[in-house]
């Protein structure tokens, strides 16, 4: 597994990924707009010719926001999104981030887990954040 910058032609395996994971998820058109973002860092896990996940960041001065992580179902459990997230976090000190957020699902505890093992701590709720299904988010921050 290699963890490498985005690319546009990666975008179809993506969008497929996003398809199957969220209730609401973002188009095609949506992430390549964020690639072309200069605010934006998104890394992608490839295994020979495969995309197995992604993840994107949107920095804001010494901070960024984590907009997305998600993992092919059949791989899950395998280290992905720890890969994913050890990468965002070297990028992101690389970048001068000191500090990153991020809002998980109430209920994706096994997400909450993850997050706290690379240093995320729960700051807040946000009342029904998400939609399909109407749900609170876990407000993490890490390095602040």
């Amino acid at each position: 597994m290699i963890v490498r910058l985005m690319k546009e032609e990666d975008i179809p395996q993506i969008e497929e990924i996003e398809q199957r994971t969220f209730s609401q998820p973002w188009s095609a058109q949506g992430f390549l707009d964020a690639l072309h973002n200069k605010n934006t860092i998104y890394l992608t896990v490839e295994e020979n010719g495969e995309i197995l996940g992604y993840l994107g960041l949107w920095k804001s001065l010494e901070e960024a926001d984590i907009t997305n992580v998600a993992v092919k179902e059949c791989v899950r459990r395998r280290g992905v999104a720890d890969l994913l997230l050890r990468e965002a976090g070297k990028l992101a000190r690389e970048s001068g981030i000191t500090a990153l957020t991020l809002e998980v699902r109430a209920s994706n505890v096994a997400a909450v887990h993850l997050y706290e093992k690379h240093g995320f701590h729960s700051v807040g709720i946000r009342p029904n954040f998400y939609e399909k299904p109407k749900e609170d988010a876990i407000i993490m921050w890490a390095g602040k």
